[in-house]
């Protein structure tokens, strides 16, 4: 929006100085929205690298272009500042209309931004959760995990806190809205009227008799332009101060472009065309139909009196700007009296002329009592005291500067440059009597204003959209929370069952190994132990029996005491003859040893089985390697 803004600016001034209108926003878009998207590629990236604990390290080249791409946008930011500050006022007034809808439309965006964060809230909730959890005795660990959680904490914070209060904000946020096109039925104001900015410029080319004439055809109810007056005191219809914009004089007299347009004589200034320009296509305007534009390429530059005389056969009002001529030229000081007396001379109905310059002001009521005169924005008292009942005014002072005031005091109020239809609704809303505008053709079309509503219907909009976003964003809140234990609970179904606190020995563990069995915890050089609750204090100890050791036999011995590389193809046959000569010593049917008790090790994970295996690779990975050492160590 921002370059947009800032590309329609420089396309205007371009046009203003060449005649030739090129859509830079096409550049400038695509140069700025790969930038945009480069820069937001990095930063989710960095995001990424710092989440999993990296510290993200740019290529130089990286860092300059990101660099290059802040200094544009704070250039381009000092630029709309400074150069666009009344486009801040058309944002401000634009509310005025579109915040109800700005109000339901954000409403529904929470909603749909809610299924994300509700998704990662629940995620980090859970997550901390398993880490609160999972927290290790250790104090090192302990730190480590609350910093964790700590992180995951703020986290939550930044993404949540943040959606609660603007979809709180939201939620009442029509208690601080006043728009003008919210109001009773019935209480609506009559239409504005139109006046046709020198004539019907998106029509025909500006300030031409076919402009002014497309105007009329529009249902215009009044005219302007702007006036100069030539070197030999003829007053004719151009804005501009020069002649480049909307003449060909650079074709004719090259040399003489940049001069001012009251230093030529009205016999040269008939000669040049006033609508080549205007068969080029600019911003907004429509193609132009064969005929249409074979008649705008013919157009020449009109005088007032032109001017005049359709304004007198098609009963319309006539407003204008009258620019004063430069230093040295013959109507220096005179020009208003030359203007009067050539508007007088027209035999024009007196009423239908709209007086705009303030100078000598006095002079013109005299000469011309009938004149309706229309004052800027001046203050009630100076208005009242010039005997002044219209003003014509920029619609972004005005709404900020005393509306309700001139209103009370009935005085008429003209706005300029109205043109785009929201702006016009607003007008309309507001009880403003006529506008000036460029597009008299679309403006013309609207049967009621943009966005009109009652306060009633309102009401009912807002209640209803905070209720069912209300219930939507509850509802997709408790979705992720039910999918969330849904997979919690499908990943503990995966995990082990908890083990028994009392198990039978098997042969090969510490009983089988050691003949006298005492309370001390007899450690293995596996990672697991074997914990044997103590008994009472003044219980004597007592051993059932002393259990004589498992002895291998020792051509099993012998087999497993071979090299690795000989071990591997014979495993099969050593394991039988190992289990062959070992276990048919012990009768499986008895028990060697009674039941022991058995506790878990509070550093153990819950689902892990505590029952100690003196081989566990024997039992688990068959790796003949760990089996050989482990036999190795029971026969000695």
């Amino acid at each position: 929006t921002l370059i947009f803004m800032i590309e329609t600016h420089f396309c205007r001034v371009v046009f203003l100085g060449t005649g030739y209108w090129f859509f830079w926003s096409i550049v400038l878009l695509s140069l700025f929205g790969i930038l945009a998207a480069y820069c937001s590629l990095l930063v989710v990236l960095a995001f990424l690298l710092v989440w999993e604990g990296y510290e993200p390290n740019l290529h130089w080249c990286h860092k300059i272009l990101v660099l290059l791409v802040i200094l544009l946008s704070l250039f381009f930011f000092w630029i709309l500042c400074k150069f666009w500050q009344d486009r801040w006022l058309t944002a401000g007034l634009s509310l005025q209309i579109f915040a109800p809808y700005v109000h339901l439309s954000s409403i529904t965006v929470m909603v749909i931004l809610s299924w994300p964060v509700g998704f990662y809230l629940i995620h980090l909730e859970e997550e901390a959760r398993i880490r609160r959890y999972k927290m290790a005795p250790n104090d090192r660990e302990r730190t480590k995990r609350c910093n964790t959680l700590t992180k995951l904490r703020a986290l939550q914070v930044a993404i949540g806190l943040p959606f609660f209060l603007i979809l709180l904000c939201l939620y009442v946020m029509p208690l601080g809205i006043h728009s003008p096109c919210i109001q009773e039925e019935g209480k609506l104001g009559p239409k504005p009227d139109f006046f046709g900015h020198r004539g019907a410029p998106m029509l025909g080319p500006e300030n031409t008799m076919m402009s002014f004439e497309k105007a009329v055809e529009q249902g215009a109810y009044g005219l302007e332009s702007d006036v100069q007056v030539s070197f030999d005191q003829v007053p004719f219809l151009m804005h501009d101060n020069d002649l480049r914009r909307t003449t060909n004089i650079r074709e004719v007299l090259p040399n003489a472009s940049f001069t001012h347009s009251a230093f030529f004589r009205w016999h040269f200034l008939s000669t040049l065309n006033a609508g080549k320009w205007f068969s080029k296509p600019f911003y907004k305007m429509k193609r132009l139909s064969k005929a249409d534009r074979g008649r705008a390429e013919n157009q020449t530059i009109p005088k007032l009196t032109d001017l005049l005389e359709l304004a007198q056969k098609e009963k319309k009002f006539v407003i204008f700007d009258l620019n004063a001529p430069p230093q040295k030229h013959p109507l220096r000081n005179t020009y208003i009296r030359r203007v009067v007396s050539v508007i007088l001379a027209s035999k024009i109905e007196q009423h239908l002329i709209f007086w705009l310059p303030n100078f000598d002001r006095q002079y013109v009521r005299n000469a011309a009592p009938g004149f309706q005169h229309v004052g800027r924005l001046f203050s009630i008292e100076r208005l009242t005291k010039e005997n002044i009942s219209r003003i014509n005014v920029d619609y972004k002072r005005l709404f900020y500067h005393g509306l309700r005031e001139y209103k009370a005091a009935n005085i008429k109020i003209n706005l300029y440059l109205v043109n785009e239809p929201w702006l016009y609704s607003l007008a309309w809303c507001s009880r403003i009597h006529s506008v000036t505008t460029d597009n008299i053709h679309i403006l013309s079309q609207l049967n009621q204003p943009y966005f009109l509503m009652t306060p009633g219907y309102y009401m009912f909009m807002w209640l209803l959209m905070d209720s069912v976003s209300a219930v939507l964003i509850v509802t997709i809140f408790y979705f992720h929370c039910l999918q969330n234990r849904e997979r919690g609970s499908q990943e503990s179904s995966n995990l082990s069952i908890k083990p028994p606190f009392r198990v039978m020995e098997s042969p090969w563990t510490l009983a089988a190994l050691y003949p006298a069995l005492t309370k001390n915890t007899k450690k293995h050089p596996g990672s697991r132990r074997l914990l044997v609750v103590p008994k009472k204090a003044s219980e004597p100890e007592q051993v059932k029996g002393t259990i004589k050791p498992l002895m291998p036999h020792e051509d099993a011995v012998r087999q497993l005491a071979s090299t690795k590389k000989s071990f591997e193809p014979m495993w099969n046959a050593a394991r039988k003859d190992t289990f062959q000569t070992a276990l048919p010593s012990l009768n499986m049917n008895k028990p060697t040893i009674s039941s022991v008790e058995i506790s878990q090790s509070e550093t153990e994970s819950e689902n892990t089985p505590n029952i100690f295996y003196p081989f566990p690779s024997l039992f688990s990975f068959w790796n003949p390697y760990k089996v050989h050492s482990g036999l190795l160590n029971v026969a000695q």
